[in-house]
């Protein structure tokens, strides 16, 4: 694993991702709102993914009015969406830009906090679908446009609950298991093969709506911002970490 203080001290250079085309699910709001900004900010062409509309087309005004690079809104409900839906997304994107240069999985759901024994299979299925199943359609559906990239970035978002197995955490937490293992077996695949590399993100406690569903009594002003945290996401999707591959990185110091 990387060491933390050279990711959460992380500056970029000016203009870090210009020319770089860069899909964030969960854009509408959190740290996915954030990422999307921040990697404008940057110089980044962003594709704002995420079920809301509503909300993309405020983080898109707010990309504009920022004299970013105007983004594209891509609505999708990862609950119902298929396979053929991502295949269709690759499409638009090759047609649209030719490459994709990064993929931030970032949307996810918390589901219930609940002893396993008493969980719902019903929403055991819904967690599972968005939080592990819909990213690995999405990855192979977007594979195609990723590889025409000379250098892309795949981030997975994970969890201290996907590392140590943690009372009431549920299918979130085996999700989250899941990916750190999807992401090692995926980045061992695409090892020394092409240029893409995938990588893991744990953003912490940070000041989120998730986190307050999760810890209601918690003061959400003891915790980092999700702007607090781009370093991270920053450095994984810009040209300073190509080479890095199968890492879980931590976006907080401990």
């Amino acid at each position: 694993m990387l060491s933390t203080p050279n990711i959460t001290r992380y500056k970029p250079g000016l203009n870090h991702l210009a020319q770089r085309i860069i899909l964030v699910t969960g854009a509408g709001d959190g740290i996915g709102k954030a990422v999307a900004i921040g990697a404008a900010k940057s110089g980044a062409t962003v594709i704002l993914a995420g079920r809301t509309v509503a909300k993309l087309e405020q983080v898109y005004n707010l990309i504009i009015e920022a004299g970013g690079p105007e983004p594209s809104i891509y609505p999708v409900d990862l609950t119902g969406a298929t396979a053929k839906d991502y295949d269709d997304l690759s499409v638009l994107i090759d047609e649209q830009f030719g490459r994709l240069d990064g993929l931030l999985h970032n949307a996810a759901i918390l589901g219930l906090r609940s002893p396993l024994t008493n969980y719902s299979s019903e929403l055991w299925s819904k967690v599972i679908q968005v939080n592990l199943t819909a990213q690995f359609q999405m990855t192979q559906s977007l594979m195609t446009v990723l590889e025409k990239s000379e250098d892309a970035s795949v981030i997975f978002t994970t969890s201290g609950v996907g590392r140590v197995g943690k009372a009431f955490w549920g299918a979130y937490a085996v999700s989250k298991f899941a990916v750190e293992g999807m992401v090692q077996t995926w980045a061992s695949e695409v090892e020394g093969l092409g240029s893409v590399r995938i990588n893991a993100i744990n953003p912490g406690a940070t000041r989120t709506n998730m986190r307050a569903q999760a810890f209601p009594a918690e003061n959400p002003n003891d915790l980092k911002t999700p702007e607090d945290i781009l370093p991270a996401y920053l450095y994984l999707l810009g040209q300073d970490s190509i080479g890095v591959n199968g890492q879980s990185i931590e976006a907080q110091l401990r």
